[in-house]
């Protein structure tokens, strides 16, 4: 039997953050079928980013905030199974795609199921850890996404229309994944977790962020200006704006008390804040790109 426990811990809902990524390879994938849409969107977003989310909790018995969990539940034996099933859903639903697609899912899968298994654990390396779920989240998934979507294979890891939008994903997950780890200091201390935010400190992981995202604004502009679209430069831009002022005020708080604004409320309002305007820049740019606007008249 399924506990409330552990459809608790696949964390569905915290889908949403990696979204973005799959908008933006819809948006530039050049053969769209909706069947293939569907599929891709449902074998990641809803089994196996939660397969990751379970697999990772049941590992790691946080006992503290987790993303997407303020106060986790205790993990039960039933997790492990469930994590196990959503991903084998997952990847059966990426064969009916085709197997290339099929086995990108399970290797993401197997890197994953790496960050937090105890004979690998690659989460307690801070700089190996970093650059692993910025590259696998970002540019893996985009790529993994572009070739499902568009009924291709390994080789779009090899195409520069496929490389260059998927290292600006990673750039950007790469500026925000150690800000996902300050508000867990003391339990990853306590686990043995050297992660990189431990590593860098409170004040040091908003420097290093500032700086990658900086890096990343910057890259996606010369991105859709170097595409003839400064039209679209200009709305990333301003989408970006919340995001970036919601940054800077966390940022000026963590000054004044790092301890008290490291929070998983502060944490979570940045993921939160950056899901619903990056979704909504890269939906809309999905409409525009593919002319599906001009379509309806608009």
């Amino acid at each position: 039997m399924i506990s409330s426990s552990s459809l608790k811990h696949l964390r569905i809902p915290f889908s949403l953050f990696l979204m973005p990524v799959f908008f933006f390879a819809l948006a530039l994938t050049p053969n769209h079928n909706e069947s293939r849409m569907l599929l891709v969107f449902l074998s990641l977003h809803l089994f196996l980013y939660p397969s990751s989310n379970g697999y990772n909790s049941f590992f790691d018995k946080d006992e503290e905030s987790i993303g997407g969990l303020k106060n986790p539940p205790k993990v039960t034996k039933d997790l492990y199974l469930l994590s196990i099933i959503f991903f084998i859903i997952a990847i059966g639903l990426g064969g009916l795609i085709n197997f290339s697609f099929a086995s990108m899912i399970l290797v993401y899968g197997l890197v994953s199921m790496a960050y937090s298994h105890p004979s690998i654990r690659i989460k307690k390396y801070p700089w190996l850890s970093w650059l692993i779920a910025g590259l696998f989240q970002g540019y893996f998934t985009f790529a993994m996404a572009y070739a499902g979507l568009s009924n291709l294979g390994w080789d779009v890891l090899g195409k520069w229309h496929v490389i260059a939008p998927g290292i600006l994903t990673t750039l950007m997950l790469w500026g925000n994944y150690p800000l996902t780890q300050v508000y867990q200091h003391g339990e990853d201390a306590r686990r043995g977790d050297q992660t990189l935010s431990l590593l860098l400190g409170i004040k040091g992981t908003f420097s290093f962020s500032a700086l990658l995202f900086a890096l990343a604004g910057a890259s996606y502009f010369w991105f859709f200006f170097s595409r003839n679209q400064v039209d679209i430069a200009w709305i990333y831009l301003a989408a970006m704006a919340p995001i970036v002022l919601f940054f800077l005020l966390w940022f000026s708080f963590i000054r004044t008390n790092p301890t008290k604004y490291a929070s998983y409320t502060w944490a979570m309002g940045m993921n939160t804040i950056s899901a619903i305007f990056l979704n909504a820049f890269f939906f809309y740019y999905f409409l525009e790109n593919t002319q599906i606007l001009q379509v309806f008249g608009y």
